[in-house]
């Protein structure tokens, strides 16, 4: 149940008089603002791109349909039988708390990334020796740490990718959706409108009263990646390996990334939310005049 304060907000918000800016008529919902047609042609392409450079590489990879691509960008941050509430409650955003140091073919439970690279691939994977596992992880994605397609492309965020699929993205993608600072066409246009102005700044203040300095959910899971990256030097050591200091950080940033998540959460809920979802509301019923 929402606060009376939340309420009392979402009621000003939303009953603010303001020039919405149209949606342009080729931007979407989709990642990166694709529609969604837009979203299916671009995984299949990509997926193409990729499986060419492997075999170039002297490896077998099978493209990944765009059905496979889109249920692993779906669980990234979800599990069957769990909502989403709940899934932040056990995992946060599946950074640090579901990292086992294990490339992402022999992970277990929760993987969207072993989702995204479909089960052929992984058949493929196990059959290879341990030694061909690391050349074949090293082109594929620049190594085991490296951010399978599927995942990378739900996060909007190109920059922990690497090997053939690095390479594919570059060939699929606009040079402005690569970049760091990149960011969702849609989401710039509500970012912009006062209403979510209003909202961020509310989302701002409540974040560092909980003790975290965040002026936008996006800016959280980059963080956590980041940290996590840290903490093993940029590679891919399985727990067992890890020094105790190491694990001692992994454990922290673990029980950091509940807190923030669970905090973010909260408030996207029941304030940035119904915000967002009135403004694309009228966005794109004004596409449809």
């Amino acid at each position: 149940m929402k606060t009376a304060i939340s309420a009392g907000l979402i009621m000003a918000l939303l009953s603010s008089a303001v020039a919405l800016a149209q949606a342009p008529p080729d931007v979407g919902t989709a990642e990166f603002g694709l529609t969604d047609k837009q979203l299916v042609q671009v995984i299949e392409h990509t997926e193409q791109l990729i499986a060419k450079c492997m075999r170039e590489e002297g490896f077998d990879y099978i493209a990944v349909d765009h059905g496979t691509a889109q249920a692993a960008m779906a669980a990234n941050k979800r599990l069957p039988g769990m909502n989403e509430q709940e899934f932040v409650s056990k995992f946060g955003f599946g950074v640090s708390t579901t990292y086992t140091g294990d490339p992402p073919q022999l992970a277990g439970g929760y993987n969207p990334a072993k989702i995204g690279l479909g089960e052929r691939n992984v058949h493929i994977f196990r059959n290879l020796s341990s030694a061909d596992q690391v050349a074949y992880n090293r082109a594929l994605l620049g190594g085991d740490f490296g951010m399978p397609f599927s995942v990378a492309l739900e996060s909007e965020n190109f920059t922990q990718i690497g090997g053939c699929t690095r390479k594919a993205v570059e060939q699929a993608f606009k040079p402005e959706q690569l970049n760091a600072s990149s960011y969702n066409p849609l989401d710039d246009l509500v970012n912009k409108d006062p209403r979510m102005k209003s909202a961020l700044r509310y989302y701002e203040r409540e974040m560092k009263k909980a003790g975290f300095d965040y002026t936008h959910p996006d800016q959280i899971e980059p963080d956590l990646r980041t940290r996590l990256a840290a903490i093993t030097n940029g590679s891919t050591i399985p727990i067992e390996k890890m020094s105790a200091e190491q694990r001692a950080n992994l454990k922290q940033l673990q029980d950091y990334e509940l807190a923030v998540s669970k905090a973010s959460f909260k408030l996207q809920e029941e304030v940035l939310g119904p915000v967002e979802e009135r403004i694309h509301g009228e966005m794109f019923a004004r596409k449809v005049k």
